[in-house]
């Protein structure tokens, strides 16, 4: 069961509907209660990273998520602001991340973004993956995602980078530390390789405390 986390902000309708499509289990998170019907849970995000760390805390399940995501390691995906978040801190505003990263967010540096008419970093662009297991199997050739930011995920241990995108510099667009992965781009908008992507999340094995299974709709 994916549980997408509705907290009021993301592309949730999107990423439910890719979901039905591939006959995948999916229900929108409200609650603690319908978090703990998850064996995957997706964190979308969009907009300014201090108002989407309000709206997730003032949620009411803040707490359950770090318990599913650290102690129980049920898989999470957070997407592009909801990757953000799992960072410490975010150039963008003052409010602290959740802190499953050992990473920032920074702002990218326009004065080294060459031969580009226009910022944020928007449209398709290339990943190159450091692996192809996961969430990136089935995609050798010519990875493509659609990337809408103006700042980027900056990790301090290298070995978190998942996945590396080219904008002026290289930084690292796609992330996993254990159970817990972070992509910048939003795969909702990412036709083949997204679908492929949210496919190969739902498949990662969940080798935790079976959820809760009352009450499942």
């Amino acid at each position: 069961m994916i549980a997408i986390v509705d907290y009021g902000l993301g592309n949730i309708q999107a990423l439910a509907n890719i979901y039905k499509r591939l006959e995948i289990p999916v229900i929108f998170a409200r609650t603690v209660d319908d978090l703990d019907k998850a064996t995957h849970i997706v964190l979308p995000g969009v907009g300014a990273f201090d108002w989407a760390m309000e709206r997730l805390n003032a949620s009411g399940m803040r707490a359950t998520l770090d318990q599913l995501a650290l102690e129980e390691k049920r898989p999470v995906l957070g997407i592009c602001v909801g990757m953000q978040m799992m960072a410490h801190r975010s150039d963008e505003g003052s409010a602290a991340g959740l802190g499953w990263f050992d990473a920032e967010v920074r702002r990218f540096d326009e004065s080294r973004i060459q031969g580009r008419t226009h910022f944020p970093h928007m449209g398709w662009n290339d990943v190159e993956p450091t692996n192809y297991t996961g969430l990136f199997q089935k995609m050798e050739s010519g990875a493509r995602f659609y990337f809408l930011h103006s700042y980027y995920f900056a990790p301090n241990d290298p070995s978190d980078i998942l996945g590396i995108t080219g904008y002026g510099d290289r930084f690292a667009s796609a992330v996993q530390k254990g159970n817990v992965y972070g992509v910048q781009f939003h795969p909702e908008k990412s036709h083949s390789f997204g679908i492929q992507l949210l496919k190969n999340f739902a498949e990662l094995r969940y080798a935790g405390r079976r959820p809760s299974l009352e009450n499942l709709d």
